[in-house]
């Protein structure tokens, strides 16, 4: 039973529903943001501040909900979060002014914590054996498609239709597409957790056992757990600050309109990098992957400041840091598998997601902040120590799993 594979049926059932999560909560926020703002009497950086208070306390949130997941059953949590999302999409839809929008913003980015990747993984690994990081890949190969689709979506709706008329219509869709496919997932069986394989438990202090059941000296698991989560947050304050500033910081450094057509490399750039993982990627260990993932992203904005305006070298940037970017969204779900095993698992992820989302909130006004103090440069050499820094935690990682590892020897002396 631990060998089994999460059904295929789930990974593309909960692919839609990513789809359809990340789309309407996040991708379209961008691109209504204008026409909310004047609606509700508010300047746009203030409702983008108020955006970023929302995803604190998503990101608050993100913990509680992955000891949720741990105890009830992912699949069972995400069913009301659908709902709870739909409900905050209609709120956001129906609110009279700026304060009752803040509410639903802070609402949608609450249920985000109980519908999207870190939910979904944990209905994964529940619902699989050994397998599970495979399945994770396929997942995140499906959704790597929602930007792809919900920006055009949305900006082809908006065209016709108010602001608050496609939030409505997203509403519906998080209602009546996903909450029958959650409640559906939620009904499926977990597996126990039977794998014999080298975990680090973080429960455990002390020590970590191996693949023989017997107990190996390492360092604490709970310092372990520290680096992963200091190394998610550090790539995260890179790939949210360049993300959030692409279009207008490559447009800066002379490459005038050809900055959108740079920047629409990256998101074909995240796909590819899932669909070769998936292809090429079985015999790497994720630790490995980690490393490779948190690499691209100071290499990208290396060869950023050695190369721009040349405009090939600009590509490649774009290129590599949607590769890295696309490693990034695998390793937050297959890495804390690999290190700790699934007990726990649901939890876990609710850290590394919390990590991820403090940045994700905090790095866009701090690069624009160095952005306008300090210039271009400056703000990019930032973002390479940074990224340079959420490098040698992973190779720090890596380091402390090979030294775990047990011999052949030892594993087969407990068979």
């Amino acid at each position: 039973m631990s060998g089994a594979a999460a059904p295929a049926r789930l990974i593309w059932a909960l692919g839609v529903t990513q789809i359809i999560g990340y789309g309407s909560l996040y991708y379209s926020f961008s691109i209504l943001a204008p026409e909310m703002a004047r609606d509700v009497a508010l300047p746009l950086d203030w409702l983008f501040a108020i955006l970023s208070v929302c995803l604190l306390a998503g990101g608050m949130m993100a913990p509680k909900a992955g000891r949720w997941a741990d105890r009830f059953g992912a699949g069972r949590l995400m069913a009301p979060g659908s709902l709870a999302a739909g409900l905050a999409l209609l709120a956001a839809a129906l609110s009279p002014n700026a304060f009752s929008l803040a509410l639903s913003l802070a609402a949608m980015e609450i249920a985000s914590a109980f519908v999207l990747y870190g939910t979904a993984f944990a209905a994964i690994v529940q619902a699989g054996g050994r397998s599970a990081q495979r399945s994770i890949t396929h997942l995140t190969l499906i959704a790597g498609f929602a930007s792809t689709l919900f920006w055009p979506l949305t900006a082809s709706l908006h065209e016709h239709l108010s602001w608050r008329m496609v939030y409505m219509l997203f509403a519906a869709l998080n209602i009546l597409v996903c909450l029958p496919i959650h409640v559906w997932a939620g009904r499926l069986p977990r597996v126990a957790d039977l794998e014999p394989v080298a975990k680090l438990a973080v429960s455990d202090p002390a020590g970590t056992t191996n693949a023989a059941g017997k107990p190996v000296n390492s360092p604490s698991g709970n310092l372990l757990f520290g680096l992963m989560l200091a190394a998610f947050a550090a790539e995260g304050l890179v790939l949210s600050s360049i993300l959030v500033h692409m279009v207008p910081l490559i447009t800066a450094l002379g490459l005038g309109t050809a900055g959108l057509l740079v920047s629409a490399l990256f998101g074909p750039s995240q796909v590819a990098s899932r669909l070769i993982n998936m292809l090429f990627g079985g015999r790497l260990s994720q630790t490995m992957l980690a490393v490779i993932a948190a690499g691209l992203l100071p290499l990208a904005l290396m060869l950023l400041t050695a190369t721009s305006p040349w405009l090939p070298g600009v590509m490649l940037f774009a290129v590599l840091f949607g590769l890295g970017s696309g490693l990034t969204s695998i390793v937050g779900g297959t890495l804390p598998l690999e290190l700790f095993g699934r007990a726990g698992y649901g939890a876990r992820l609710g850290w590394v997601t919390a990590a991820r989302q403090f940045s994700a909130a905090l790095a866009p006004f701090a690069f624009a902040f160095a952005l306008q103090r300090f210039g271009t440069g400056i703000a990019l050499t930032i973002g390479t120590v940074l990224g340079a820094g959420g490098l040698a935690l992973f190779v720090a990682i890596a380091v402390i799993r090979y030294r775990l590892a047990p011999s052949p020897a030892v594993v087969a002396a407990g068979e």
